[in-house]
């Protein structure tokens, strides 16, 4: 791996291309196929190394014991023998008879351990010399009674002798290179163990070099990459949009880096422009904040300037009814008229603009403020009224909430009396006043029987001075809806007309919820 990164570091096309998973694949198979030679190689050497000590433990020494134990076992049959035959006494014959077992076993378990050709040469020449010795003088002997034995023995004693030295010689010979050759295979099994040795250590050493080059692969072509990039994305997130994202390693890596620095490059441009668009909107938003607050100055001021013209005008239209009236013709009474109304609702016009320039200005005491109590006020205020058209008004346990109580007491007193006024001529109104809690928003509705509202004017009857009606079927200035509209969005909330209510009107509004509203007992109002 660390060659791959060299390699694609001098421009290697071919292999720059590649992935992280084709070098991971690579690299992995490269490994596997070192690590497979390699456990071959160290399999072979413990075959090896077992051979040997198989061929040692379980041929080459035992052959040696056991033509040991031959030779033992044929010098016990010569001393045997050679007593029996120089003092003709029987107890001598005892060692003959277990030199004579113990051969057969020890050449029983030699045989088949002499595979070669030259050791099955050495046991036969023994087989044959001691079949020679035992059937020409110590079978002879042994089968002999004492005296004859002694007689025997006495005259083949040369003979046996020189036929004994002649078998000593060949197992001598025999075990020396029984000897050689477990001496061979003794050597032999330390080379093969040296070689595994040796193997085993050149595998642990591959190992570990295969580990490092792995590691330092990894950390060049993988870790290293993705360090940095992820240092860069960092400090991208961290706000400076300027830094760029550098692409190294494998290909995979590389294009992820060039995808991100793409993305990193479009939120710059993203961020341009939402910082223009920004700067635009703060600078449109201070020209309107700045267009209200001289429009409320202008409508205040504009309110209390006219206020005194407008009394004089007033008052001396009416002293000019009272003290000519009737005294001039009827048009002189009509134009009077004319002018006194005239006069009277100018006057009221400049109180509900005073009143709605108020809003938000003068009236902005956020504080609780318990809507029973505020209805309360509002329906004793306006209980003349109530008591003259018969009205009933009901309403359900309203909550407490934070605002102006002052601009709140505004709100219901408007939508109360719209639902009063705009009463069907044939029924007495009948208004009932909802509320309902619904995932921290408190939802009001103001709900009548009169004369509704057409679904094209739901809009248009909560702008400024908008009337529906002429001043002599309904009195009033167009001011109200639009008042109510500005308290309740000054409270963080909405009001419409619910357009799905057919008989009569129903005026929805929503207000931010405290939290922990407080709802009083279910009351009715009635006249």
């Amino acid at each position: 791996m660390q060659t791959a990164i060299e390699t694609e570091s001098s421009g290697n096309g071919v292999l720059s291309g590649w992935t992280t998973r084709r070098w991971l694949r690579t690299g992995v198979a490269t490994t596997l196929a070192v690590l497979a030679v390699l456990g071959s190689l160290g399999g072979w050497a413990m075959w090896r190394t077992s051979q040997i000590t198989s061929e040692l433990v379980d041929r080459r020494s035992p052959a040696l014991i056991e033509a040991m134990r031959v030779e033992q076992a044929l010098v016990n049959q010569e001393t045997g023998i050679r007593g029996y035959g120089l003092s003709g006494r029987t107890d001598f014959l005892q060692p003959y008879a277990r030199g004579v077992s113990d051969e057969k076993t020890a050449l029983r378990l030699l045989r088949p351990l002499v595979t070669d050709e030259r050791a099955a040469a050495d046991l036969a020449e023994v087989e044959r010399l001691a079949d020679i010795w035992q059937r020409r003088f110590a079978r002879p002997i042994s089968e002999a009674s004492p005296d004859e034995a002694v007689k025997l023995a006495t005259r083949r004693a040369a003979e046996g002798k020189s036929s004994f030295d002649v078998l000593r010689r060949a197992m001598a010979r025999q075990q020396d290179h029984l000897q050689s050759e477990r001496s061979a295979a003794t050597r032999t099994l330390r080379r093969a163990e040296t070689l595994r040795n040796w193997m085993f250590a050149v595998i642990a050493v591959v190992i570990v070099l295969v580990a490092v080059l792995v590691s330092e692969g990894l950390r060049r072509g993988v870790t290293r990459p993705l360090t940095r990039l992820g240092s860069a994305a960092r400090e991208v997130a961290q706000g400076r949009f300027e830094r760029s994202l550098p692409g190294t390693g494998p290909a995979d890596l590389r294009q992820l880096a060039s995808d991100t620095e793409a993305m990193r490059q479009r939120l710059v441009r993203e961020l341009k422009f939402s910082e223009q668009a920004r700067g635009l909107l703060d600078e449109q938003a201070e020209d309107l904040r700045r267009s209200n607050t001289e429009l409320e100055q202008f409508a205040y001021v504009a309110s209390h300037d006219l206020q005194e013209p407008l009394r004089k005008v007033s008052s001396f239209t009416q002293l000019l009814q009272r003290r000519y009236g009737g005294q001039l013709d009827d048009k002189a009474d009509q134009y009077i008229a004319f002018a006194v109304d005239g006069a009277n609702r100018m006057q009221t016009l400049i109180n509900d603009l005073l009143a709605f320039s108020r809003v938000g200005r003068v009236h902005n005491d956020h504080q609780t403020v318990d809507l029973e109590s505020v209805l309360g006020k509002v329906l004793d205020d306006l209980s003349v009224t109530i008591e003259e058209t018969g009205a009933e008004i009901t309403h359900d346990p309203l909550p407490t909430v934070v605002g102006d109580a002052t601009q709140l007491g505004m709100l219901w007193q408007n939508l109360l009396s719209n639902a009063i006024k705009f009463r069907s001529p044939d029924r007495p109104p009948r208004v009932r006043v909802g509320a309902a809690c619904d995932g921290g928003v408190w939802t009001f509705s103001v709900t009548d029987n009169g004369i509704g509202i057409g679904p094209e004017f739901h809009d248009k009857v909560f702008v400024l001075f908008q009337r529906l009606h002429t001043k002599d079927a309904y009195p009033g200035t167009g001011i109200g809806l639009a008042m109510c509209k500005k308290v309740v969005e000054f409270h963080g909330g909405t009001i419409g007309i619910d357009a799905g209510h057919t008989t009569g009107t129903r005026v929805v509004f929503t207000l931010p919820a405290t939290g922990s509203a407080s709802e009083a007992p279910r009351r009715e109002v009635q006249p």
